[in-house]
C-alpha cells in the first residue's frame, strides 16, 4: 500500500522536475522530442526511443504531454470501494503470449503476472436475448470442455483455431525485418498479403474459408461483440482473428497500466501530466536558418478561459500518440500537408458495480432453481438483423456481462460480487433490477427501501448495489473492412501512432507502432537527408 502510494506520488511529481529538466537540456546539442499522449503507444515510443538512443549513442531529450492525471490512457484500473487493494480494469483487461512487446516488458520490469477471469468458478455461457445456446464449465476437465464443443459444432472449432493461427503468424512479421520498420502500414498490409483480410467482413473471410456456420454465429461473434462490440458483418477478418486468439491471456497484477508506467520510467522522459495539447507549429531555429522546429502550446485539463501557454523547449520531431480526431490539437498549414483520416469510433458504456446478489434465472429465462452463468457473453437471436453502431447488440440489448471479482464489503463484511458489462448504451436501473432479481433505486446506490434477505442469523437489510463505476470509452474504431491504413509519418518530423487502430487495436498493437515509430526517429537520426527521401520514394 506504501509502495502503491510512492508512485503515485511520484506520477504527481513528474511535471514540476520536468521544468527543470527540459530547461537545462535545451542548452545542450540533444535531440528534442515530444510525444502527446502516455497510453500504451505513447509509453513504447518513449521506451524504445531511449533504448534505441542508447545504442546507437544518440543524444536525446524526451518529454510525454499528457491530459489525464495518469499514465496508461485508456489502460486503467479502479479501485472497488475506493478500496487499493481491490483494482479491477476498467480498461484493456488482458494480453496474450503472442504479445511479445507487453511480455518481454513484464519480465524486464519484474512484473508480476495472473491469469485473467474471476475468482469464482462456474459457467460461461453464450445468450441470443433469449435462451443460452452454448454454456461451458470452467470446473469441468478441459478435455470434456473441448469434446463438447467439437460434439456441438463438428470441425468448425479446429479449423477456426488453425485459421487464427496462420494469420497471426503473418501478423507477426511484423515485428521482424524486412518488415520492420515500415513507413507505410498500408505498403506492408499490402506485402503480407493481410488486405485480402482487412478488406473482407469477418462473416465474409469466414465464408471464404468455409467456416461461416453456427459455430461462427455463436461463438466467434460472441467473440467480436466482447472484444470490439462489432458483429461478424461489421468488423473486417482481421479483427475477428484477433478476437478469437485468446490463447495463454494474462495480465499485470495490479493493473496492466502498470507496464506503460515502468516503460516512462526507463525512458527517462520528462512527463507533464494534466497538460493538454493545444495545438502545434513550426518556428526557424534562426532568422538565417532553414532548419525549423515545432513548438507547442498547452493548457491545464479543465481549466477554464485560461490561455494556451508556449511550451519553452522547441522540438526536433514530435509524435502524436493518441486518436487525432479526439485530440482538439490545432496546426499551421505547413505542420501536416495532408490531414488525419477521421474514422468511426466505438462508443462503448463499461459499468462496473457491486452487489450481494447473484444474475436473475428469470432475466435469462430460465427455471427458478437454475445455475446461472457467471460471465455472459451475446449473439445476436434467430430474428435478430445484424447491424453496426447501438443497434448491434440486438435482442440481448448488451455485449457481455461477467462477474470479475468476489470481495468483503467493507460496510457489512459479508460477499459481494463485483460484476462489469460492456453495453451499447448506458446501463439503466430498469435493467439491472430485472438483471439480479431486485428493485435498483433510481440512484442506484442509495435506497430509502433497501432490499430484506434472509440470511442464517435472521433478517439482515441490504443496499442491492453497494459501489457503482460507470464509464463511457471510445476504445477502439469500428473495424469496418478497408485495405489503406494511416501511416505512420504525418510530415517532416511528425508521426503518429493510431493509425494501427484500424487495422487492429490493441494493447501489444499500439506498443508495436510506439516501437516502430521510435526505431524511425532513431533511423532519421543516423541517416543523411537524401537517404531518408530515396527510402520514401521506394515505399511509395
Amino acid at each position: 500500500m506504501q509502495l502503491f502510494g510512492l508512485s503515485r506520488l511520484a506520477c504527481l511529481l513528474l511535471p514540476f522536475t520536468a521544468v527543470v529538466g527540459v530547461e537545462a537540456a535545451a542548452d545542450r546539442d540533444v535531440k528534442q522530442v515530444a510525444i502527446i499522449g502516455a497510453g500504451a503507444a505513447g509509453s513504447s515510443t518513449a521506451y524504445h526511443l531511449r533504448k534505441y538512443a542508447g545504442e546507437h549513442g544518440i543524444d536525446v531529450n524526451i518529454t510525454i504531454f499528457e491530459k489525464t492525471s495518469h499514465i496508461g490512457g485508456r489502460t486503467l484500473t479502479v479501485n472497488v470501494y475506493d478500496d487499493p487493494l481491490n483494482p479491477v480494469e476498467l480498461g484493456a483487461s488482458i494480453f496474450v503470449e503472442v504479445n511479445h512487446i507487453l511480455y518481454d516488458a513484464c519480465k524486464e520490469f519484474n512484473l508480476p503476472l495472473k491469469e485473467p477471469g474471476t475468482d469464482e468458478d462456474g459457467l460461461l455461457g453464450i445468450w441470443d436475448g433469449t435462451s443460452f445456446i452454448y454454456t461451458q464449465d470452467s470446473r469441468s476437465w478441459g478435455w470434456w470442455n473441448i469434446a463438447k464443443l467439437l460434439w456441438k459444432y463438428g470441425s468448425a472449432p479446429y479449423y477456426t483455431h488453425r485459421l487464427v493461427q496462420e494469420t497471426v503468424a503473418t501478423f507477426l512479421k511484423l515485428y521482424q525485418a524486412p518488415y520492420f520498420p515500415f513507413r507505410s502500414l498500408s505498403t506492408r498490409a499490402y506485402e503480407l498479403g493481410l488486405v485480402r483480410t482487412t478488406g473482407s467482413t469477418g462473416e465474409q473471410f469466414l465464408e471464404e474459408n468455409k467456416l461461416n456456420g453456427p459455430f461462427a454465429h455463436d461463438i466467434v461473434q460472441a467473440s467480436t461483440r466482447v472484444n470490439y462490440a462489432s458483429n461478424l458483418a461489421y468488423i473486417h477478418g482481421l479483427g475477428t482473428m484477433v478476437a478469437m486468439a485468446p490463447e495463454g491471456a494474462v495480465a499485470v497484477a495490479g493493473g496492466n497500466w502498470r507496464i506503460f508506467s515502468r516503460m516512462v520510467a526507463k525512458s527517462q522522459a520528462y512527463v507533464s501530466l494534466n497538460s493538454t495539447v493545444s495545438s502545434i507549429y513550426k518556428e526557424r531555429k534562426d532568422a538565417d536558418s532553414d532548419v525549423t522546429k515545432y513548438r507547442i502550446k498547452t493548457l491545464t485539463t479543465g481549466s477554464i478561459d485560461a490561455e494556451a501557454e508556449l511550451h519553452p523547449v522547441a522540438f526536433d520531431d514530435v509524435v502524436i500518440a493518441t486518436p487525432y480526431q479526439f485530440s482538439g490539437i490545432s496546426y499551421d498549414e505547413n505542420v501536416m500537408p495532408h490531414p488525419v483520416d477521421s474514422i468511426p469510433y466505438v462508443t462503448l458504456h463499461v459499468t462496473l458495480f457491486a452487489s450481494p446478489f447473484r444474475f436473475s434465472p428469470e432475466f435469462f429465462n430460465l427455471d427458478p432453481a437454475s445455475e446461472v452463468p457467471i460471465s455472459v457473453l451475446t449473439t445476436l437471436g434467430p430474428n435478430d438483423e445484424a447491424k453496426p453502431g447501438p443497434d448491434g447488440a440486438g435482442s440481448a440489448g448488451f455485449f457481455s456481462a461477467t462477474l470479475v471479482k468476489v470481495v468483503t464489503s467493507p460496510k457489512t463484511q459479508n460477499t459481494e460480487y463485483v460484476y462489469k458489462i460492456f453495453s451499447p448504451d448506458k446501463v439503466t436501473p430498469e435493467f439491472l433490477s430485472r438483471l439480479l432479481g431486485v428493485q435498483i433505486p433510481e440512484t442506484f446506490t442509495r435506497s430509502s427501501s433497501p432490499v430484506s434477505i434472509d440470511g442464517d442469523e435472521g433478517w439482515t437489510i441490504v443496499d442491492p448495489i453497494t459501489w457503482y463505476h460507470p464509464t463511457v470509452f471510445h476504445p477502439y474504431p469500428q473495424k469496418l473492412p478497408r485495405v489503406t491504413f494511416q501511416d505512420p509519418i504525418l510530415g517532416d518530423g511528425l508521426y503518429y501512432t493510431s493509425g494501427i487502430e484500424s487495422f487492429i487495436s490493441t494493447m501489444e498493437t499500439s506498443a508495436l507502432m510506439g516501437k516502430n515509430v521510435a526505431r524511425l526517429i532513431a533511423d532519421d537520426y543516423m541517416e543523411p537527408p537524401a537517404v531518408q527521401k530515396v527510402d520514401e520514394m521506394e515505399e511509395l
